[in-house]
């Protein structure tokens, strides 16, 4: 397009493709004002503004795009160079103009921009989409994006319900237009699968005006009532069902949904359904994690539960086994089960099946009445009672007078021979025992059945042993009294022989029986009647010695036998405690040591008591070693050492670790070793090692009873081992006697 324009905005001169531009003829538009032409007069003065600046200038301008509406009221693009002209015969400036129409290149641009709008909005709600997993977060991005991209009235998004309803989830609307988010609207149509199936083989509704769609009379009823003209509708698919629909509304007019339009809703509800099903596997995934993350944190519990429990039984375990009393048994089952779990009151029952009855032993309670001592009738309870009876635990719910309804749990304390009461926990009615709980309860129950059976087996030890020593103590009175009584008789028996035997003249002046001594030994009468009367002396002796042995054993028993301390030189007084066995150990062909240190330091102690151990010990060393073999008697000083064991089969002596210092007398015999059993039996009164002779050696089994009962009373301590072929009796005492007692063995 040419022109040529004055300063007043006059055509002077156009071509023909200026003036088809404003559709009017070239002789027309000649001599005619711009502003007279152009149906824009804002477009008008915007040209001629342009004109004024390149008269005034006396420069040329190029407008690379300008915009102008022509006739028909469509906008239209050119690319105008204006230059300063001087027309010829027309006294005002002038400019000549030379215009390009650009329309078709701008409408290609404007497309391509558009594109690539879109293009970018996919990419930002596509990005922002696959960042976020979060369901609702991710549809208000999609309708807040396609509505600023489209410019239109309102974009929701419309969740399709089992029911064939439905609810706006997503919405974003312009201001003046009623809003439907959360609202639930029902379409008939979307109950028929006709309706439905379209859009699964990818079909869309697109409605540019609903008054001119032919649409069915209820839809179009339903769309005006939502204020919508133009409806662009696309769906949201997960695999062959219809999730919902994308929906673009204009409100205020009909309106021509554009191809490019139809094509970014199509992207982007293919998009948002990638994101649904990304979010609902997330959510999946999330609610899995969740479900996973409670059940470890359950299992956790119920380790950690049982780990509790498994410490709490092991604790009542110990106690009720340490325990043998009935009582305390009960009250530490009771006190740790319901402190532990929890629950609002424990007590135990022990029954009486003769009087059909079950007393409330012990209870522990936090806020409830206390039923402790109450006498339950069995009787009314027979169900109850019946299946505990049994071994059945019980669990349910009981009203009680005093508590209300409480939950019950109740579980037998039996064994395999009997039912000895049971066990009640009572919670708040809510509360529902797991089985973790149950069984604690029943293993513990089990401990304290066998707890009792061992209490009641103790009680009855113990009535046993108090029977055995309440007969024994009868046997020692007997004894003493019999021996009290025999004494006199015997002293006057033994007076009575010793009279007959001097005035026969066979007793020498030391009142020692001599029947070689006989005045007529041709006499064998009289022979006869000196050796009768030499065995009633012997026998005489051996009652009076055992008397006295029972005497003495009484007495050490009753403690009222006096310590007479004096101060001992071993070294010496040992050759004459052993001196009278010389001679027979010569006659035995025996082999007697005596080993005793040269610096060994005095011993305070009862002499007496001492020399009738030792010689008890030596007589019976004497007795039983065979000949050709030895005996060996040793002392020595324990007190430099710290501790002193003696392992003697799975006997063991222990010094204490606090001195004074002890004395060890030893006197070992070999030829004969005495077995461990027998070692521990030996020292009991009236006791004989088995043999094949049991008279050979004679003897009343008292001698070590009361040799032991000595050495106790000195402070002392006696054992005897028998190994390597010979047998050792080890005494210990404190160096003097006012020391501190020596403890003995421990087993």
């Amino acid at each position: 397009m040419v022109f040529v324009k004055d300063s007043d905005g006059r055509f002077l001169l156009v071509n023909q493709a200026t003036a088809n531009s404003l559709k009017i003829s070239t002789e027309s538009l000649t001599g005619q004002l711009h502003a007279q032409v152009h149906p824009n007069q804002a477009e008008v003065e915007a040209m001629l503004a342009a004109d004024r600046q390149v008269i005034e200038t006396g420069q040329p301008l190029f407008i690379p795009e300008e915009a102008y509406t022509d006739v028909d009221g469509q906008i239209r693009y050119l690319q105008t160079c204006k230059i300063p002209i001087q027309f010829i015969g027309h006294p005002k400036p002038a400019i000549l103009g030379i215009a390009i129409d650009i329309t078709d290149r701008k409408i290609a641009e404007i497309a391509i921009q558009q594109q690539a709008e879109r293009e970018r909005l996919i990419t930002r709600i596509t990005n922002h989409l696959r960042r976020s997993l979060d369901l609702q977060d991710i549809l208000n991005t999609t309708v807040t994006e396609v509505r600023q991209i489209l410019e239109n009235d309102r974009v929701l998004i419309y969740r399709l319900l089992p029911d064939g309803g439905g609810v706006v989830i997503a919405e974003s609307i312009a201001a003046g237009w009623q809003p439907i988010l959360r609202q639930t609207i029902t379409d008939p149509c979307l109950t028929e699968a006709s309706c439905i199936q379209p859009y699964i083989q990818g079909h869309f509704q697109n409605t540019a005006d609903i008054e001119q769609s032919g649409l069915s009379e209820c839809y179009v009823q339903l769309l005006k009532q939502l204020q919508v003209r133009a409806n662009l509708v696309l769906p949201i698919l997960q695999g062959d069902q219809v999730w919902g629909w994308l929906v673009a509304q204009q409100c205020n007019a009909p309106r021509v949904w554009q191809p490019e339009e139809v094509t970014l809703l199509q992207q982007l509800s293919n998009q948002v359904a990638i994101a649904i099903q990304q979010s609902e596997l997330y959510q999946q995934v999330q609610h899995l994690n969740t479900t996973l993350e409670l059940q470890v944190q359950e299992r956790t519990a119920q380790l950690q539960q049982s780990l509790d429990f498994e410490a709490l039984l092991k604790r009542i375990t110990d106690k009720v086994r340490d325990s043998l009393d009935e009582n305390q048994i009960l009250q530490t089952a009771v006190q740790e089960l319901a402190s532990r779990i929890g629950v609002g009151c424990c007590d135990t029952g022990i029954y009486n099946l003769e009087q059909g009855t079950s007393t409330i032993r012990y209870e522990y309670t936090r806020s409830l009445a206390s039923s402790q001592g109450q006498v339950i009738q069995m009787a009314d309870y027979e169900a109850i009672y019946r299946q505990l009876q049994q071994g059945e635990h019980l669990q349910f719910c009981k009203y009680h007078d005093h508590r209300g309804w409480m939950a019950v749990l109740v579980c037998p304390i039996q064994d395999n021979q009997e039912t000895f009461g049971d066990l009640w926990l009572f919670d708040v009615p809510e509360k529902q025992f797991n089985e973790q709980e149950v069984r604690l309860v029943q293993q513990v129950t089990n401990q304290c059945a066998i707890a009792l059976r061992q209490a009641r087996l103790y009680q009855k030890a113990q009535s046993q042993v108090q029977e055995l020593e309440r007969l024994n103590q009868l046997k020692d009175d007997f004894l003493s009294t019999v021996s009290h009584e025999l004494r006199s008789p015997m002293s006057n028996i033994k007076m009575s022989v010793q009279m007959l035997a001097m005035s026969l003249g066979i007793m020498d002046a030391e009142a020692q029986l001599t029947p070689t001594s006989i005045v007529d030994p041709v006499d064998l009468d009289f022979i006869k009647i000196a050796q009768y009367v030499q065995i009633l002396d012997q026998e005489c002796q051996q009652e009076i010695s055992l008397i006295n042995d029972l005497l003495d054993l009484a007495r050490l028993e009753g403690e009222t036998t006096p310590i007479m301390p004096i101060e001992i030189s071993l070294q010496s007084w040992l050759l004459h405690v052993i001196e009278p066995f010389l001679e027979r150990t010569r006659q035995h062909k025996q082999q007697l040591r005596v080993i005793v240190p040269a610096d060994l330091p005095p011993l305070v102690t009862d002499m007496t008591s001492l020399e009738r151990i030792l010689t008890e010990l030596m007589h019976n060393a004497c007795k039983y070693t065979p000949p050709g073999e030895g005996i060996k008697i040793s002392a020595h000083l324990l007190g430099e050492q710290k501790q002193h064991t003696h392992q003697a089969g799975r006997a063991v002596a222990v010094l204490p670790a606090s001195l004074p210092p002890y004395f060890q007398i030893q006197i070992c015999n070999s030829g004969i070793e005495i077995s461990p059993v027998e070692c521990d039996r030996i020292f009991d009164k009236f006791y004989r090692i088995p043999s094949n002779d049991p008279w050979r050696y004679g003897g009343t089994g008292l001698g070590l009873a009361l040799v032991k009962k000595l050495v106790e009373h000195l402070g002392g301590s006696i054992w005897a081992e028998g190994a390597n072929g010979q047998t050792c009796f080890t005494i210990v005492l404190p160096q003097s006697i006012h020391g501190t007692p020596f403890c003995g063995r421990q087993e």
